[in-house]
Order: structure tokens, then sequence, then C-alpha cells
């Protein structure tokens, strides 16, 4: 019985964290390979061995990097000012307030905000605005695609 109940656990924190790869305020990767460690565990690292958990451990590093360093990467490769950075910074946090849509447009707004604020160029400001939302979304699909290669990795094991 206790053991079924650590499997619902497991199961659950995998599915929020899935959920929570894409929806704001769930630290998705961490969940998911929160539930993956713990599946291992229950099982003592049986079929699914510290070897498989260091890899997936790996994985969960590089989404939750990518996630932060995509928009930068966009924002820099345009050549942003610091205040578009700051602006992208200000605009998720004020995003993760207004749910999905906030989370994937506000940084977006901005980043053009603070490069228009910083350079007044307004063709400028929204070329910066784009390229760092794209960086933005890149890093948002990388999250996703790698939490679901962590699941894939643990399924596997367990099944193999």
């Amino acid at each position: 019985m206790e053991t079924t109940i650590l499997w619902l656990l497991c199961v659950a924190l995998i599915v929020l964290g899935l959920a929570g790869t894409v929806l704001p305020l769930l630290p998705g990767t961490l969940l998911v390979w929160g539930g993956i460690v713990l599946g291992a565990w229950i099982d003592d690292f049986s079929r699914v061995g510290t070897t498989t958990v260091w890899v997936i451990t790996a994985l969960a590093l590089l989404a939750w990097a990518l996630d932060y360093v995509a928009g930068l990467m966009g924002a820099s490769k345009v050549g942003a000012s610091q205040q578009a950075l700051l602006g992208a910074a200000v605009g998720t946090v004020a995003g993760l307030l207004m749910g999905l849509v906030g989370v994937l447009f506000m940084p977006l707004v901005g980043a053009t905000v603070g490069e228009y604020l910083a350079r007044r160029d307004q063709r400028r400001a929204v070329q910066v605005g784009v390229a760092t939302w794209i960086g933005i979304m890149v890093g948002l699909v990388a999250k996703v695609v790698l939490a679901f290669v962590m699941v894939g990795i643990f399924v596997a094991a367990l099944l193999i």
C-alpha cells in the first residue's frame, strides 16, 4: 500500500512537472526530476540506476539553464541594451501575474519598452523585443522537449 502511494506521488510529480514546463509559477523541470528520482528510489535504484539518474539530472540542469539563457542569447544577438534586458526580466515577472499569456508575451513587451527607453528608436526596440521573445520561445520549447526526454529515459529504464 505504501509503495502504491509513493508511485502515485511519483507520477503526480512528473505530470505536474510536465505541465509546469509551460505554466507559470511551477518549477516544471524540478518537479519532473523529483518524480523521477522518487521513482528510482522507490525501486531502490534497481531498474533506474544511478547512472540513469545522473543523465536525467544533467538534462534537467541543461533545461533549467536553457530556460534562462535562451532569451538573453536572443537579445544579445541583436545587441540589446541593458535596459532591454532589464525590461525583459521585469516583463517576465509581471507576466507571471497574468497567467500563460502574460508569461509568453510580457517579456516581449518589457524588452521592447526597455530598448525604446534606452535608444528612442521604435524600429530597433521592436527588433530587440522580437529577438528576445524568439530566444525565450526557443528556450521554452527546448525545456519542454528535454522534460519529455527525461520522462522517456525514465520510462525506458523502468520497462527494460
